[in-house]
């Protein structure tokens, strides 16, 4: 029987801090086929010391704020915001909703089948299984997420291995995931030159670009370890610092032994410049999904180098469009200098990390995926 409206596609997440599910959210709450799909978005409030997606991105995006939604969980906010979703879920009437992050993924799966959604979907930007909270926490959240994936019409996961850790925890069956990587952009082409001196960035020197979060997880004090360890064999070099969090401070003066030649910029909302300067784009983390700064370094021609965490390895191809390295810093240290010293090596990284990112991580892919994904869920629905 052919549907006499667009599917209705609910999406929700816990804050739209700068980062890869914001993004997400955005590209297909604004580029989704309206003649297919009408869509809503619920979001919760930005913490104090995150940067605000909406205000640097996207300020135009219709989204509706559900109060007591925002990263940190709690008793009364979680009972607001839950009780906040069923409303919008009763006014809207969803055929799908779609959760992103964890705290939206309990609250919003748990409203869906109180409200009796038919579909359901979570999409795990990466996990919370390791590197985040104490081995009880942990556990906790392990048995959250083991139940919930069986109450779930389709779980997403942004790359390989995060689905093959969530699957290693028991979350999940692997018929219900469906690998869904994210999808950037191409910056526009920026002059490297220029974008050093709009940056107030010296010409002529190699630069490290650091791009996301000042976290525990994110391990910019391991960066700025391993950039210590550069310096002994390319002195002239500059690491690049773009984003702030609670460990600014730290992080600052972590670096002051280093002066110049680590430079913080806080968040900047002119991305293009920031890749246009930069030789090589590096995580440290701990753990991580699948990263979209080394996404969106690629689509720029830009090599990364990351610790071999989540998904990363899955956007850098060792050996071919960067380095994939241990969670050391000498490793760190080892691969940034193998890049920064070589011109025609990076060069040659940079350009098969580019033609890579425009064959697997473009948004058009990104949203056609998520098309298809909901149609054959409706589809399924209605003929089961």
């Amino acid at each position: 029987m052919r549907r006499q409206r667009p599917i209705r596609v609910m999406r929700i997440i816990a804050r739209m801090n700068v980062g890869g599910p914001a993004w997400q959210t955005s590209v297909l709450t604004r580029q989704i086929d309206p003649d297919r799909f009408e869509t809503r978005l619920l979001v919760g409030s930005t913490g104090g010391d995150e940067a605000d997606f909406l205000a640097l991105r996207d300020p135009e995006l219709p989204v509706a704020v559900i109060p007591g939604l925002g990263r940190s969980p709690g008793p009364l906010n979680d009972f607001r915001a839950f009780w906040g979703i069923c409303r919008e879920i009763r006014r809207f009437r969803p055929d799908i909703v779609h959760t992103h992050t964890a705290k939206a993924g309990v609250l919003g799966r748990l409203a869906a089948m109180v409200c009796r959604v038919p579909i359901r979907v979570h999409t795990y930007h990466g996990h919370l299984l390791y590197g985040y909270f104490s081995p009880m926490a942990s556990g906790v959240i392990r048995i959250v997420e083991r139940i919930l994936a069986r109450r779930t019409t389709a779980l997403v996961s942004v790359g390989k291995r995060v689905r093959d850790d969530l699957l290693a925890a028991g979350i999940g069956q692997s018929a219900s995931y469906v690998v869904v990587p994210p999808g950037v952009v191409a910056p526009r082409a920026v002059d490297g030159n220029s974008a050093r001196q709009l940056l107030g960035l010296p010409e002529g020197v190699p630069v490290a670009l650091f791009v996301g979060r000042l976290t525990s997880i994110k391990r910019v004090d391991r960066l700025i370890e391993a950039f210590a360890l550069l310096l002994d064999q390319v002195p002239k070099a500059v690491l690049v610092v773009a984003g702030e969090g609670d460990l600014l401070d730290e992080m600052v003066t972590q670096a002051e032994p280093l002066g110049s030649s680590v430079r913080f910029l806080g968040w900047r909302s002119d991305l293009a410049l920031l890749y246009a300067a930069a030789d090589l784009v590096a995580i440290s983390s701990d753990n991580e999904g699948m990263p979209v700064t080394l996404i969106e370094a690629a689509m720029a021609g830009v090599p990364g180098v990351t610790t071999d965490v989540g998904s990363a390895g899955e956007v850098v191809e060792h050996g071919v469009t960067g380095r994939v390295v241990p969670l050391h810093a000498s490793s760190m240290a080892d691969a940034m200098v193998d890049l920064l010293s070589d011109r025609d090596l990076r060069g040659q990284m940079g350009e098969q990390a580019a033609i890579r990112a425009r064959e697997r991580f473009t948004v058009e892919r990104l949203v056609a995926d998520h098309e298809s994904l909901y149609a054959r869920l409706a589809e399924g629905r209605s003929t089961g």
